[in-house]
């Protein structure tokens, strides 16, 4: 299952982030994300909501289950070991951090999920690496741009890396270029304002867009 998860993510490239969705509305935009053509759902845990944790990890089963087969789902900001297994039991797939916690990356790892931790700087991108992570997310992208990009890629260029934070359907092919193997796209794509308004079809317009910036790549 982990080559089956880690193969999907190289060939379909984009994670679509859900954050600060209710369960209810996460199965609404998956079906909106499934229909533009993604099939990688990132369901975050809110770290200030600590008794949402549950309501968090029946959404990842529930959309689990009803896209069995159809879309890979995902945890995101774990940033536990305890979060790891809430998550694991819960059916999520690959376990996706803000940082690089250690002890978060062999849980993972034991368990026989795929592990993409944060990461800015190089130590924080090998320790990742050297601890086991399959990718790396590269967190601030956005705001650390190409450059930077192309300058970590330079000695490090055997890690597998995500372009994650301020990533769009504009600059994602550059990220591409630079040398990621993918991207997670969160507010840019599962926007809350759209999902409050109820406005599911902006999603799938946008999936569509991020996924053929991705194929002109």
């Amino acid at each position: 299952m982990r080559e089956e998860v880690i193969a999907k993510i190289l060939e379909e490239k984009i994670i679509a982030i859900v954050r600060g969705v209710g369960a209810e509305e996460c199965m609404k935009v998956a079906q909106a994300l499934y229909e533009g053509g993604i099939r990688l759902m990132e369901i975050t845990f809110d770290q200030k909501n600590p008794a949402s944790f549950q309501a968090t990890a029946g959404a990842i089963r529930a959309i689990g289950e009803a896209y069995a087969g159809k879309m890979m789902v995902g945890a995101g900001t774990v940033t536990t070991t305890e979060l790891v297994e809430l998550a694991a039991s819960a059916g999520a797939q690959y376990i996706i951090s803000p940082d690089v916690n250690v002890d978060v990356i062999h849980r993972t790892r034991e368990l026989g999920l795929v592990s993409l931790p944060g990461a800015m700087t190089p130590t924080e991108v090998m320790t990742a690496h050297l601890a086991g992570a399959d990718f790396v997310k590269l967190f601030p992208a956005g705001n650390l741009g190409t450059a930077y990009v192309k300058a970590i890629r330079a000695p490090i260029s055997h890690v597998k890396l995500l372009a994650v934070g301020g990533v769009n359907e504009d600059n994602v092919a550059d990220f591409l270029h630079a040398g990621m193997v993918g991207a997670g796209v969160g507010g840019n794509l599962a926007n809350k304002k759209w999902i409050e308004a109820g406005e599911y079809d902006k999603i799938t317009q946008t999936a569509r867009k991020l996924l053929d910036a991705v194929k002109n790549a």
